[in-house]
């Protein structure tokens, strides 16, 4: 396996009006666990259905029911943890996080706040070709989503829709080791990517499946270097919290504005204190929600209704074993096994199911010839059309028959690209399509040496042309190609040419 070596990228750097500046970015992603079921009832988790039609009893808070865990939302988390590198806690217990919000029934949320299921991880989040950070976790808890209050359907009334309620969450906590608006946006990327790829949440920033709370704060150049020295906070400035931010473009306009907007008031003299912000897309800035809680204000205790989780470092192994090829290791395959660039490894994995597609199309074929048709023909036409790997009409077994037939040598890669273009379109078989449509490449030498001879008569002057200057010959070559409409085998109506024209010279 090859061993991918990444210098650490350097901070982003703020000019500010007085004094040059970093950012210090640490980030609290919920990520919704793929589950059919919520994190303690049996109600539907499916995005979509109607409001409030997947509630159950225990969702609504009414009097009496009392939470059962779902075991499988717990070894999501688990498999989520192992993914990262993290550390699993045999034993952890659930808590509640008390604060009022229509949305919430009960008045609680149940969380982990004092014994998290996942403990240490790491992520490491590419940047560029042998450019990487290593962002640390700190911490995975598990926790009960609260619902969806709607503001905009009535000018006098906001609704409440409960079914989100209790659907299973990961909350995963950074460490503050993001150093710039873009490392912030690729780490979002990155853990969206593992999840993905070990089916433990569907990623879907739009469904709010994924959402993310990004810490910023700023600080003066070699302050940060103090910090992880120390371990002391104060050395980072104070921060502010953008809240649910769910989409990758806005987490990076947002902690750049932010950024700014906190050197402005600091180089002013200002000063400001720990606060929640909301990120508004139409005017790019952010703005005050409310000044930021801690943990007292929300009056934590243990769950008297669940008790503590153990579980066994058996289990935990198991699920280790079960594991999937993560992207990290499956781009450092291809780039090994496949000779393939850091490039086009990094475009063939940054996606399950485009992973997934090259890999069929490249089994028992030239890895690199089945990189370039994927992501030069393939992703090109599917860009174009605004279409997703899944919609491809074009297959894999579809798109390795065309390359065999460009190993095999039935036809040349103009013909090839013409041929790709039916399937896209039409449909079909690639063999029979060539044998069908007359699109097999002429290897008859006695008849391309009657076409390059015909060439080279009708031109006498670019005859006395390439004599002068060789490489001229590819002139005869494009006719050649011309008049066979791309069938002649371009190898040898190439040798063909500079064997008639040293013949003549």
């Amino acid at each position: 396996m090859l061993d991918l070596v990444y210098d650490t990228p350097a901070p982003k750097v703020f000019s500010g009006a007085k004094h040059d500046w970093e950012v210090v970015v640490g980030m609290e992603i919920h990520a919704q666990i793929t589950s059919n079921s919520k994190l303690f009832s049996g109600a539907s988790a499916r995005f979509g259905a109607e409001p409030n039609a997947s509630v159950a009893f225990g969702d609504a808070a009414m009097p009496g029911i009392l939470p059962v865990l779902n075991e499988y939302c717990i070894e999501q988390a688990v498999r989520t943890g192992l993914g990262l590198n993290a550390r699993i806690n045999l034993y952890s217990s659930f808590d509640r996080k008390n604060y009022f919000y229509p949305d919430l029934p009960s008045g609680y949320q149940i969380s982990q706040l004092y014994h998290p299921l996942v403990g240490e991880g790491e992520v490491l989040v590419e940047l560029g070709e042998g450019l990487a950070r290593h962002v640390r976790i700190e911490r995975i808890h598990v926790e009960q989503d609260a619902g969806k209050s709607i503001h905009d359907m009535d000018p006098h009334m906001s609704f409440v829709d409960l079914n989100r309620t209790g659907v299973a969450l990961m909350e995963i906590v950074s460490k503050p080791d993001m150093r710039s608006p873009e490392e912030a946006a690729a780490y979002v990327g990155k853990l969206r990517l593992i999840m993905r790829y070990l089916g433990t949440c569907d990623g879907n920033m739009q469904h709010g499946s994924l959402r993310a709370d990004v810490n910023v704060s700023v600080c003066r150049p070699g302050d940060y270097e103090k910090f992880r020295e120390s371990g002391d906070f104060s050395h980072l400035g104070t921060r502010c919290e953008i809240k649910n931010m769910n989409s990758l473009r806005f987490i990076q306009h947002a902690v750049d504005y932010e950024a700014r907007r906190q050197i402005a008031l600091l180089e002013s003299g200002e000063t400001f204190g720990q606060e929640t912000r909301l990120y508004d897309p139409d005017k790019g800035e952010t703005r005050s929600m409310r000044s930021k809680e801690d943990a007292q204000d929300y009056r934590y205790f243990p769950d008297p209704d669940l008790l503590p989780l153990e579980i066994e470092q058996a289990w935990v192994d198991e699920i280790r074993a079960a594991l999937p090829e993560l992207p990290d290791a499956k781009k450092a395959r291809f780039m090994a096994d496949l000779g393939l660039s850091d490039y086009d490894a990094a475009v063939l994995t940054a996606e399950v199911e485009s992973a997934a597609y090259f890999e069929s199309v490249a089994e028992g074929r030239d890895g690199k010839a089945a990189a370039n048709w994927v992501i030069n023909e393939l992703f090109g036409r599917l860009n174009k059309d605004d279409r997703r790997i899944t919609e491809s009409p074009v297959s894999p077994a579809q798109l390795g028959a065309i390359i065999d037939l460009i190993a095999s040598g039935d036809i040349s890669g103009k013909i090839a690209k013409d041929l790709f273009e039916i399937v896209y379109t039409d449909g079909g078989d690639p063999a029979e399509i060539v044998e069908s449509r007359g699109m097999k490449q002429v290897t008859d030498l006695g008849a391309l040496e009657a076409a390059v001879d015909k060439v080279i008569a009708e031109n006498p002057e670019q005859v006395e042309k390439a004599r002068a200057n060789p490489k001229l010959a590819g002139w005869f070559v494009g006719q050649v190609m011309k008049a066979t409409q791309g069938k002649a085998n371009p190898k040898a109506v190439n040798d063909l040419v500079a064997e008639k024209l040293g013949a003549q010279g």
